[in-house]
């Protein structure tokens, strides 16, 4: 039996051990499979956080992919994708679903079908996200900014900039003016940096063939008969699934089946040294209960940071530490709050409990305010809410930087200085509609696209030296993967640890194609 030891318990983890279990008994070989957990929650950034009785969706996770693997395999762990949307005429429990046992979480897996509805706050009006020629954007813009966005775009049709930075990758796609009221402000505010010193290559991997003429041609699609996600960008699907009780359902359900088929999982156990051997690792080096402890296996799938994964190694040559340790993030804070009421009146067909808006998320592009996004819990599903029916849950999204002053703020402090900019932006009327707050900082949320990033190409190459590591997921490759993704990146290293495959370019790989599109 050989063992394998996994550092980190999100999607990326959680993945890998699930499947080396589930697929054991189909060949020779057999898996001691050990998780090794840094925190005490399971998830990662795609877990659920439970107040008072409320649910918060860290970050806003859609479960929409266009990988047949990944829709079984979310499937596998939920069956029944596909129960009906939920609006106000079926939130008593009509879905077809066990509400029994003591925690619903364990015995209610379901997936819901919900709307898909994100759109852009900008000067106090809604705009469709992405950025649509309709009537609404003409009437938000008036027909004189229009006309210059149209002009600023036929511009940067029939010249295009070298795309040497994500300045110049979003002007070629949507023009100089579009880019100016959409994008500039608000990817400024989620990376701290001027998108004129951001690579491309973010662009690459998140935008990728979203533009103007992909949303025309969507737009023309829709029309047509037999209309098929697969042939849409994702930011454009019109539903998606979700957990009925978020993202963290689907994960902790997939960790208590690791354990059931046989696997580890340690929880409070942080990773602090990695021994490597010539080619490979020995063994690695974690603390448990403030007690250093050593665990050494076969093979070793790291979704750690690499700049953490790095910084433990012995004998690491000094460019590659610099390179590693030079690896920029963005972190993140979430307020929640739990309000009466919405100063948003919802003026779109879609029905929604107590007539709120229905968007599962707004993109804030003013730059007057820090707030990057609201999230809507009602909206991703009510069963996140207490009182659904009564109060509305928000989540409030800020970006900034481990250490510095927002970081360091109270949870009070926070929750002050959101409500205050809601109030700004006309969101909400009164400050007395405040019910209840809390707050969630996540380290190392987004990984970021700009100082070492550019040599990144060295340290990767240097990690593929080490036969038996594999780096999955989101950190662990310093890549900004969908859920999707990281979870196809642990896909890919299974089946290289039960081949024996020892060219790691198909983890490596996932992601590169040009069709596909998630948005943050």
């Amino acid at each position: 039996m050989k063992k394998v030891i996994i550092i980190g318990a999100g999607p990326a983890g959680i993945t890998a051990g699930y499947e080396l279990l589930k697929n054991r008994g189909g060949g020779s070989e057999s898996y001691d499979v050990v998780i090794l957990e840094e925190s005490g929650e399971i998830g990662g950034i795609s877990r659920t956080v439970r107040h008072n009785g409320n649910r918060m969706d860290i970050g806003g996770h859609r479960f929409f992919s266009k990988d047949k693997a990944v829709l079984n395999w979310w499937d596998e762990i939920m069956p029944g994708q596909g129960a009906p949307a939920m609006d106000d005429k079926i939130l008593g429990r009509e879905v077809a679903v066990t509400d029994g046992g003591p925690d619903p979480d364990k015995e209610d897996r379901v997936m819901l079908k919900r709307n898909r509805v994100s759109r852009i706050y900008y000067r106090k009006k809604f705009f469709d996200y992405p950025v649509k020629m309709n009537w609404n954007t003409i009437r938000n813009m008036g027909l004189f900014t229009t006309a210059g966005a149209g002009c600023s775009y036929l511009a940067s049709v029939l010249r295009k900039r070298p795309e040497d930075s994500l300045e110049n990758f979003y002007i070629n796609r949507f023009g100089k003016k579009l880019y100016s009221m959409f994008f500039e402000g608000y990817t400024e505010k989620l990376w701290g940096r001027h998108p004129s010193r951001i690579s491309a290559d973010w662009g690459a991997q998140r935008v990728k063939g979203l533009s103007i003429i992909a949303i025309l041609r969507d737009i023309l699609i829709k029309l047509l008969p037999g209309k098929g996600s697969a042939r849409v960008e994702t930011s454009l699907i019109e539903e998606f699934q979700y957990p009925k009780y978020g993202p963290g359902q689907l994960w902790e359900s997939a960790a208590e089946e690791f354990v059931r088929m046989g696997g580890t999982l340690k929880k409070g156990c942080k990773v602090v040294g990695v021994h490597t051997d010539g080619g490979s690792v020995a063994e690695i080096v974690y603390e448990e209960d403030g007690v250093r402890k050593t665990m050494s296996g076969d093979s070793y799938i790291s979704s750690m940071p690499v700049k953490d994964l790095v910084e433990g190694m012995n004998d690491v040559p000094q460019d590659m530490l610099r390179i590693a340790q030079g690896l920029p993030y963005r972190d993140f804070v979430t307020v929640g709050l739990c309000v009466k009421k919405l100063n948003l009146r919802n003026e779109t067909k879609l029905k929604t409990l107590q007539n709120i808006i229905p968007d599962c998320w707004i993109y804030v592009q003013d730059t007057g305010v820090k707030l990057g996004r609201i999230q809507i819990f009602n909206n991703w599903s009510p069963y996140m809410v207490a009182k659904p029916e009564e109060t509305v849950w928000i989540g409030l999204e800020y970006f900034c930087t481990e250490g510095d002053r927002y970081w360091n703020m109270t949870e009070k402090e926070w929750a002050d200085f959101g409500i205050s900019e809601l109030l700004s932006m006309g969101v909400l009327s009164d400050r007395e509609d405040v019910l209840d707050y809390h707050k969630e900082s996540v380290k190392k949320a987004y990984p970021a696209y700009f100082d070492t990033y550019y040599e990144i190409d060295k340290l990767i190459s240097y990690l593929n030296g080490f036969e038996n590591l594999y780096c999955v997921g989101r950190n662990g490759q310093h890549r900004y993967n969908n859920m999707d993704h990281s979870m196809v990146t642990s896909f890919e290293a299974v089946k290289n640890i039960m081949s024996g495959r020892k060219d790691k370019s198909n983890i490596w790989n996932v992601n590169t194609e040009e069709e596909y599109h998630e948005e943050k």
